[in-house]
């Protein structure tokens, strides 16, 4: 039998309570970032996954690549529900599987995974509060090298996607709250650090409640719920909230600890500043 969630974050104790657990597939989703703002590139992990180590067991789920969408004009574009399958296939995950994914910054690409599964029906799936760092740290074991079939377990099950959930906002959704026809709290997720000095403006009428407001620097966790509350206090009473980021990967922290937080209305703005500087290049906020 697959373990059982109770919750959108599992501990690290949790995950080495249920290590080689039937059903359980852990997944590695790390990306490679080099550069700020306009200029940040993104490439995948998996030589990090397999020479710097792992999660024992880890699997290496490629969201530059095969959980997101081909040939687009923007990167992280979400990708269609038979890619996602396929993927999703090729790592090992059935419709009985308990899926914990985790990455080796501050969980920005394990949320925006977690956020994918869900947005196609499938909430058996948690993220690794702190991520490899903190595993590591603890002295936690690790594995160097790649797994067997290059790093994956393609699964002799089908397994498919539910009915795409409306969990995603497009440019025509985040304009309409701009201009006030179709109110929302529009949450600006990355942190100055991530988009530099010399960026264009963000989406007027943006409340910043970025990773650095929500991540506990010294365990890499999201912060308790407490502090989580207040952080999120200007924005918690609207009906719906829209969060984005630069590319959708740190949006996608804040929709995970809003939904920690119990708030059910809650879309990432997919194309996020790549589309809004692309598509409004007038309509911006400094």
């Amino acid at each position: 039998m697959a373990p059982v969630l109770t919750s959108p974050l599992v501990s690290t104790q949790w995950l080495a309570d249920h290590i080689g657990a039937d059903e359980l597939v852990v997944l590695d989703a790390s990306v490679m970032t080099d550069g700020v703002g306009t200029a940040m590139q993104w490439q995948g992990a998996r030589d990090a996954y397999e020479q710097h180590g792992h999660v024992p067991g880890a699997r290496y789920a490629d969201l530059v690549d095969d959980f997101s969408a081909p040939d687009t004009a923007l990167p992280f574009t979400r990708p269609s529900a038979e890619r996602f399958e396929s993927a999703a296939r090729a790592v090992g995950v059935t419709n009985t599987s308990t899926v914990v994914v985790y990455d080796d910054s501050v969980g920005e690409w394990a949320a925006r995974l977690w956020w994918i599964f869900r947005a196609f029906g499938f909430d058996h799936v948690a993220v690794l509060d702190g991520g490899f760092s903190k595993w590591r740290d603890e002295g936690r074991p690790v594995r160097v090298g790649p797994l067997r079939h290059g790093g994956t377990a393609p699964s002799a099950e089908p397994f498919l996607a539910g009915e795409e959930r409306p969990f995603w906002a497009d440019h025509d959704r985040v304009l309409r709250a701009v201009r006030g026809e179709e109110p929302a709290a529009v949450v600006l997720a990355a942190p100055p650090s991530v988009l530099g000095r010399d960026h264009p403006g963000v989406v007027p009428g943006s409340t910043p409640i970025t990773t650095d407001d929500v991540i506990d620097p010294e365990t890499n966790t999201l912060r308790r719920r407490a502090a989580l509350a207040e952080v999120f206090a200007p924005v918690l009473d609207a009906d719906e909230i829209v969060t984005y980021c630069g590319v959708g990967s740190a949006a996608c922290v804040d929709a995970l600890a809003l939904t920690v937080l119990g708030h059910d209305r809650v879309k990432v703005y997919d194309g996020s500043l790549a589309e809004w500087w692309r598509l409004e290049p007038d309509m911006v906020a400094s």
